[in-house]
Order: C-alpha cells, then sequence, then structure tokens
C-alpha cells in the first residue's frame, strides 16, 4: 500500500506531468484520492458495471478489454504507470461500462470518486484546465490506435506497440499482445521471428 508521502507524491507527479499546479489545487485533489492496491487478475472495473470512480496507475499494469457473446476477448488498451483508470463514457452517461479493466500484475492505484472530482473542477480554472488535458491526452491516444487499426499492417502495429509501450513484451502474456493487435498468437509469433 502506498505511503501518505507516496501518495502525494504520486498525485503531483501524475498532474505536473499534464500541467503545472499549485501547492494548494494539490492540497484540495490529494483529499479527495485514496490508496487501493489491485492484486494481479482482479478487476478494477468489470463490464455491466456503473462505474462512479476512476484511478490513477501508480505501479503495474492493467487491462482494458471486452468480450463479445462468443466468450472471445478483445484488448482494447493497456494502462500503465500515470495512465487513468475509467471507463468514461460509463461515468458520463450513467450506464453500464461495456468493458473490463483487469490488473496484468500486482498494481496500486490511487482512486476518487468521480463525483467529487468533478465538483472540484467545476469551481477551479486551473483544474478544470488539468482535466480538459486529461481528456485530450486520452482522446489523442483513442484516434492514434484507430488510425493504426484502419491504415497500419500487422506488422507496422507491433512496432507502434514496442514503441509505444517499452519493456511490455516481456511483461504480459502474448495472447493479450495479439489480441490489443488485432491478430492470432500465432501470427504475433511469426512477426516476432522476423524480428
Amino acid at each position: 500500500m502506498i505511503s501518505a508521502e507516496g501518495k502525494i507524491k504520486k498525485i503531483t507527479s501524475f498532474f505536473q506531468s499534464i500541467s503545472n499546479i499549485s501547492s494548494s489545487d494539490l492540497s484540495v485533489i490529494d483529499n479527495i484520492f485514496y490508496p487501493s492496491t489491485v492484486k494481479k487478475n482482479e478487476f478494477f472495473i468489470n463490464a455491466g458495471e456503473d462505474p462512479d470512480q476512476f484511478g490513477i496507475v501508480s505501479s503495474g499494469i492493467f487491462r482494458y478489454f471486452y468480450i463479445d457473446n462468443d466468450g472471445k476477448e478483445y484488448t482494447k488498451y493497456f494502462a500503465l504507470e500515470n495512465d487513468l483508470l475509467i471507463s468514461y463514457s460509463a461515468i458520463l452517461t450513467g450506464e453500464e461500462s461495456k468493458f473490463y479493466i483487469e490488473a496484468l500484475e500486482n498494481s496500486e492505484t490511487l482512486i476518487s470518486s468521480f463525483k467529487k472530482f468533478n465538483n472540484l473542477i467545476e469551481d477551479n480554472l486551473s483544474l478544470n484546465k488539468i482535466a480538459r488535458k486529461l481528456i485530450e491526452r486520452q482522446y489523442i491516444k483513442k484516434e492514434k490506435r484507430e488510425y493504426q487499426f484502419l491504415f497500419d499492417d500487422a506488422e507496422t502495429r507491433y512496432r507502434h506497440f514496442l514503441k509505444d509501450y517499452p519493456g511490455m513484451v516481456d511483461r504480459v502474456k502474448h495472447f493479450h499482445i495479439a489480441s490489443y493487435l488485432g491478430i492470432s498468437p500465432v501470427s504475433l509469433s511469426r512477426i516476432r521471428k522476423k524480428k
């Protein structure tokens, strides 16, 4: 579990990576986050849940994924240190999450109620700016991934994966990587052998 001092450092690191933030704003934000451990193979969010909280990854790896009616999994995204854990559309619409967020290794997070965070940013211009930048960062990642799926071949997507997630190939099961790339594990094995 993260210590109180470690929590402040993680929150500071996360929010400073987005934009300059005053110590008074950091103090306010610190009050609404609490540390939590998510063990390997545990879920931060389950499909079908109506989430009301979000998190920041302090350490570890998470996987966002869908499961179709036949039980096949489709990995949407990997979240590493300083990434968000959120089913944003579910929180905004009040609907159930369509995907799961699973810890792929023992992980530490900082969690907040979305409602509390939203109340803070409504009355604070600098925090509102940070929230906007967070959303922009997520949108850019999403748009980049969509482009890669539409226009890049599997080998190029794999090269992007290696660049975007350095060291992950040794930390994540290869069938999760294949799912993320939209290919079979056999195809991934062929691509890896060419390298």
